[in-house]
């Protein structure tokens, strides 16, 4: 499949809509995903990153339709990872002495990967390749999301390749933003920045301000993942500013999990306290085991507070929330509010141990860990609906 993006540049990556979990199952991919490359076809031509391995030699096959592979002159590896480089060896096979052009980190990782020595040519931020008419520009973009990532500019077509930055999860026939929904492609471009992005906000916000500085006039945004921003492609590069600076809505999110239903019924309760507390603010439930993981860093990305709760077992909390919580902490949020909560029948360690690994996570906590024993009554009840309207004040 070949699909025109500009007069010297066409897709010729692959549409995956059976994939389900990606990272191997750290991702969550509702509505399937892309593994998109770029033929750049001038007086040179170029072809800009790969697909993921097992479709390795399906890419070949599709790409030798459409060129005869040994008119490519230029590989441009954008990163490293797999899902970008998986069919690379297939490729050299039948191109062996093609130079592959990245940065010095993405030969580590590419020499690591596939243990080849092909011709590599290492590039740095401001060095450029002529096409033509048409030139790239290299731009080194470290940590979004790897060490080895870079960008390229192609003047004349102006277009950006972003790789991993400005995409999102989501197969469509087509790949345009203009012509897909567009609450699907909000909705799956802030999660893949929630759970992918959130750690390297800083870069992020440092990147973007670099790229600014170089003053280029971009028409299209060809990301590694989902669609092409045609229309007004510098909307996901503002919203990404956005995020990048601590973002949250008036939301509060209450993650919970629960044995006997207990800790169930105190969330619903601080759920009420809160409305009452602040009938504007949206407030979300949402069931650790039940629930998918990729979806709930989503809404506590999208959060202004945060409170967690869980029974108490072996003087300690719930798997499920064990889990989302060693999440939570990696990905760093910042300026979000937090609290924590439980049931428990004998020790009763559990809310205390939350209150320290949402410290820990770096949210501001509010003093006193809620606990109940046993089952809540109308008495505790009365106690969650007041925690839950001082938590709205505290997260004001």
């Amino acid at each position: 499949m070949k699909m025109q993006v500009s007069t010297k540049v066409s897709w010729v990556g692959k549409i995956d809509w059976e994939i389900k979990k990606f990272h191997g199952e750290e991702y969550s991919t509702h509505h399937g995903s892309t593994y998109n490359s770029y033929l750049i076809e001038d007086e040179k031509t170029a072809l800009v990153d790969t697909v993921w391995l097992p479709y390795a030699k399906e890419f070949v096959a599709n790409l030798r339709s459409v060129i005869t592979l040994e008119r490519i002159d230029y590989i441009i590896m954008n990163h490293g990872e797999q899902d970008h480089s998986g069919a690379l060896p297939e490729l050299m096979r039948h191109i062996p002495d093609v130079p592959i052009y990245c940065t010095a980190n993405a030969v580590k990782s590419l020499r690591g990967q596939y243990h080849q020595d092909w011709n590599f040519q290492i590039v740095k931020t401001g060095d450029r390749l002529s096409l033509g008419k048409t030139e790239l520009t290299f731009v080194e973009v470290p940590m979004l999301h790897w060490p080895d990532s870079m960008i390229c500019y192609l003047s004349g077509e102006e277009i950006l390749f972003s790789n991993d930055a400005f995409g999102q999860h989501y197969a469509a026939q087509s790949l345009f933003n203009d012509a897909v929904d567009p609450a699907v492609l909000a909705s799956e471009g802030l999660k893949y920045y929630a759970n992918i992005l959130t750690p390297f906000s800083r870069f992020v916000t440092q990147k973007i301000e670099a790229l600014g500085a170089l003053n280029l006039s971009i028409r299209t945004i060809c990301p590694s993942h989902g669609v092409i921003w045609r229309d007004d492609p510098m909307q996901i590069v503002n919203k990404y500013l956005r995020w990048a600076a601590d973002y949250q809505e008036n939301q509060i999110t209450i993650l919970y999990d629960t044995m006997w239903e207990g800790t169930r019924l105190m969330a619903e309760a601080i759920a009420v306290g809160i409305k009452e507390a602040d009938p504007v603010v949206t407030v979300k439930l949402l069931n650790t085991a039940r629930r998918d993981k990729n979806d709930i860093i989503t809404e506590v990305f999208r959060s202004k507070g945060i409170l967690v709760g869980s029974s108490t077992i072996n003087k300690g909390i719930l798997s499920s929330v064990a889990a989302i919580m060693e999440e939570i902490k990696g990905l760093a949020f910042k300026q979000k509010k937090a609290a924590a909560f439980g049931t428990y029948g004998w020790s009763g360690e559990g809310p205390k141990i939350l209150g320290r690994l949402l410290a820990e996570a770096g949210f501001a906590v509010m003093e006193g860990e809620l606990r109940s024993l046993w089952n809540p009554d109308e008495q505790a009840i009365t106690v969650c609906r007041e925690f839950g309207r001082r938590f709205a004040e505290y997260s004001r």
